[in-house]
C-alpha cells in the first residue's frame, strides 16, 4: 500500500467467535481439540465455540482476506475431522441442554466464568479493534462509540433463536450476555480508567484486568496502563465478509470525525447517570426489535427509527470515508438496510412455515456458499 494512502487509514483488526458443529445446526464443542491442532485457534470457556483473530491491518482487502483465510481453514479441518461445519449465530440455536461445557477444567478463570455466568455467556460474536495511539483520544472515542454501539448491534444481530425455539429477540446474544461489572462510568481520562480497573480487582467487581464486558471498551498490551486501541464488542458474529467490511468502514469513519473534532464528547452536555441510561435503553431496544427499534441520539436527544437514524448516518460520514479511501465499502451497510439483517430474514422464514432446526440448516448452506465465493478453497455447501 502506498505510504500516503496507509497514513489515511487506522489499524483495525477481527476476533471471531464461532460455534463447531452438524450440518444440521446442533453443536459439538470442538474447541480443545482445534486449538491443539490448529496454530492461530484458540479456546474460549465454553468448548462449543472457538476463537481466532487477525493481525492488525490498515488495508481493507488485507484485513478480510486473513479473517477469511482463517475462517476456511477452519472450514476444512471441520469437514475432514468429521463433516462438521460453523454454525452460524449468536447463540446457540437448537440445543435444550444447559450444561456448560468447559474446554480447559485447569484453567481457573475458565471455571470462574462458569460458576458464576453458565451457559449465558456461551455466545458467538465479531470484535472489532481500531488502533488510536493517544489514550485520551481512545477515551473519548471510546466515549462517543459508547453512545452509539447499539446500532452496530442492530446491523449484525443473529440470534434470534435459542434452544429449538423463537426467543422474541433479534439478538437473544445481548439480552442474555452479562454486562460487568453492573455499572461501568465513562471514563474521563486514563487516570481515571486506571484507578477505576484497579479498584473493581481489588473489590472483587472484576476477575482480571479484561473481565470488562461491555459494548464498548478501551483496550491494549498492558490495560489498564498502555492503552492503543478501541475494542467494540456489542455486534453478533458477523458472517458476510461485505457487511463485515462494511460495518468497520462504518465505525472507522465515525472514529475518524471525532478524531479530527475534538468538540465531540458526550460528557460535554450530558453527565455519566444519564448517559448510560441513554445507553442501555438503546441496547436493549436494538437487541429485541434490531433495525426495527427507535434510538436516542446522545447529540441532539430526538428519537427516531434506528434504521432511518443509520441511513443518516451513512450519508454523512460519507465525505469523511472518502477523504480517506475507503468509502466504497460503506455500501456493504447499504445493502444490509435495504435486505434486512441474519434475524431478521431467519425469522421471515419461519413465519414461512420453516422451523428453527430448517431454517438454521438452511442458513448453514447459504453461508457456507458465500464463504466459497470469496474463497474458493473454502469446502461447498453441504
Amino acid at each position: 500500500m502506498d505510504p500516503e494512502v496507509s497514513d489515511l487509514l487506522l489499524r483495525k483488526g477481527i476476533e471471531e467467535e464461532v460455534y463447531t458443529g452438524s450440518t444440521d445446526g446442533h453443536v459439538v464443542g470442538l474447541s480443545a481439540r482445534i486449538a491443539a491442532d490448529l496454530p492461530g485457534f484458540a479456546t474460549e470457556p465454553d468448548a462449543r465455540n472457538v476463537e481466532y483473530v487477525t493481525e492488525p491491518y490498515r488495508d481493507y482487502q488485507r484485513l478480510i482476506d486473513q479473517l477469511m483465510a482463517k475462517r476456511c481453514r477452519l472450514r476444512r479441518y471441520l469437514a475432514e475431522l468429521d463433516s462438521y461445519t460453523l454454525v452460524p449465530g449468536g447463540t446457540i440455536p437448537l440445543d435444550t441442554g444447559d450444561e456448560f461445557v468447559l474446554s480447559n477444567h485447569d484453567n481457573p478463570y475458565y471455571r470462574y466464568i462458569r460458576d458464576t455466568y453458565g451457559t449465558r455467556v456461551v455466545t458467538a460474536s465479531t470484535h472489532i479493534n481500531v488502533g488510536i495511539e493517544d489514550p485520551d483520544e481512545l477515551l473519548r472515542a471510546c466515549r462517543v462509540i459508547r453512545c452509539e454501539a447499539a446500532p452496530y448491534l442492530a446491523l449484525t444481530a443473529s440470534s434470534p433463536f435459542l434452544r429449538g425455539a423463537v426467543t422474541g429477540h433479534h439478538s437473544t446474544r445481548w439480552t442474555m450476555f452479562p454486562e460487568t461489572p453492573d455499572v461501568v462510568p465513562f471514563f474521563v481520562d486514563p487516570p481515571h480508567f486506571v484507578g477505576w480497573v484497579e479498584g473493581q480487582i481489588r473489590d472483587g467487581g472484576m476477575y482480571n484486568a479484561r473481565h470488562l464486558w461491555i459494548s464498548v471498551r478501551p483496550n491494549g498490551p498492558a490495560t489498564p496502563y498502555e492503552l492503543t486501541r478501541l475494542e467494540l464488542r456489542i455486534c453478533d458474529r458477523i458472517s458476510r465478509p461485505r457487511v463485515l467490511a462494511g460495518v468497520v468502514a462504518l465505525l472507522e469513519a465515525r472514529i475518524w470525525q471525532v478524531l479530527e473534532d475534538p468538540t465531540l464528547d458526550p460528557l460535554r452536555s450530558r453527565d455519566d447517570a444519564e448517559l448510560r441510561a441513554l445507553v442501555r435503553a438503546n441496547e436493549q431496544d436494538a437487541a429485541h426489535r434490531s433495525l426495527e427499534a427507535d434510538f436516542t441520539d446522545w447529540e441532539s436527544g430526538d428519537r427516531t427509527s434506528l434504521r432511518d437514524w443509520l441511513a443518516a448516518r451513512v450519508a454523512s460520514l460519507r465525505p469523511v470515508a472518502q477523504a480517506h479511501g475507503f468509502e466504497p465499502h460503506l455500501e456493504g451497510v447499504e445493502t444490509l438496510l435495504a435486505e434486512g439483517n441474519l434475524a431478521q430474514r431467519w425469522l421471515a422464514w419461519h413465519r414461512e412455515g420453516q422451523s428453527p432446526q430448517e431454517v438454521i440448516s438452511r442458513a448453514i448452506v447459504e453461508l457456507a456458499a458465500i464463504d466459497r465465493e470469496y474463497d474458493p478453497c473454502c469446502p461447498g455447501p453441504v
